[in-house]
Parts: C-alpha cells; structure tokens; sequence
C-alpha cells in the first residue's frame, strides 16, 4: 500500500541560499539536516537578480522557471538557451553557474539529486493525464490552482498551487489519474 503525504506550499520552511544571495523554499526532501546529507531534495526559489548559483558538488540538479519572464543560465562558461517557464534544464551541482534574468524576478522550482544513490526523471505536463510509475518516490507538483490526483486510494486529492503530493510506493507499479499543470518527479535508489 502506498503512504501518502500531502504538503501544502504555506508550510514550506525559508532557509537561506547555501551562497547567501537569496532564499529557497524546501517541499521536502529524503534525508539529511540543512543543506548536507540528503539523497535528494525538491524546492522553489525567488530569484530577484542576476547572479550566481550556489555550488552543489557530488549532485546533479534540474532547474525550471515557474514565474517570470525566464532566464539565461551561464555553465562553466557556456551560455545556455533561453529557459522559459515550464522548460527544465539539467546540469551539473559542481558546475560554475551564473544566471541573467530575461526581465524582472523570477520564480523556479529544483530537483536536486546524488546520482550515485539515486535514478531521477523529471517530467511537466498540462491537461489530462493518466500515467504509471515503479518509482519508489512519486512526487506530484502542483503548477496551477487546481490538480486534481486520482489512484489507488479512496477519493481525489486536491493541490493548489505549489502543493505537492509525496508518495512513497516501494516500487510497485502504480496507475494515476492527473487534471492540470504539474511536474512529475520519480526517484528510485541506485
């Protein structure tokens, strides 16, 4: 039987940037106190400025843009394509990385992961959706008002925005029914 936990964006604990030019959000994560020790961890965060991006070394990282006009990543020296809201970006956590806005603030959503330990996919969708998943750890992001979630539990779960639905599986194949614009991230152990 699958555990459910339901995390709802108000409760989100602020901590500062490891670099200390901003703050992050943190949804949840699988271990670990601050900013060591985890496995994996998903957040959102405001960035009000061009800048650079904290140094994450052993991990991979998955960056989108949820609010804004967009930004320009810099990566070891290589600039990137434009990333829109809704447009992931994979790249390396020890990687030099600055950012230049495309206009005002923006708002974005991190998948930070141990490759080493962990299998990561990271996929957004938008309408109707019925998906299936072995993942061990399901995650559910909510990237607008209304997401409706259906499986293999009594009634409908209902996130607003930002809200994120854990589910923790132990591997079995799961079937979910999905209304609106979410991101769906399956971790697996290595």
């Amino acid at each position: 039987m699958s555990q459910l936990q339901l995390l709802r964006a108000h409760d989100y604990p602020r901590m500062p940037w490891k670099n200390g030019g901003g703050f992050t959000e943190e949804i949840t994560r699988d271990a670990g106190d601050g900013l060591d020790g985890f496995g994996w961890r998903l957040s959102i965060a405001d960035i009000e400025e061009s800048g650079g991006f904290s140094s994450f070394a052993g991990y991979q990282r998955i960056i989108t843009v949820l609010q804004g006009d967009g930004m320009r990543l810099l990566v070891d020296g290589q600039a990137t394509r434009p990333l829109l809201p809704f447009d992931a970006f994979a790249f390396s956590g020890e990687s030099q990385v600055s950012c230049k806005l495309l206009g005002a603030a923006i708002r974005d959503f991190n998948l930070i992961y141990a490759p080493q330990r962990y299998r990561a996919r990271l996929q957004w969708f938008d309408g109707s959706s019925r998906l299936f998943s072995s993942a061990s750890t399901v995650l559910l992001f909510a990237a607008s008002n209304h997401v409706e979630v259906r499986g293999a539990w009594p009634g409908v779960k209902q996130l607003g925005l930002y809200d994120c639905l854990q589910i923790e599986n132990g591997g079995q194949v799961q079937e979910l029914d999905v209304q609106g614009r979410f991101c769906l991230i399956e971790l697996t152990p290595t």
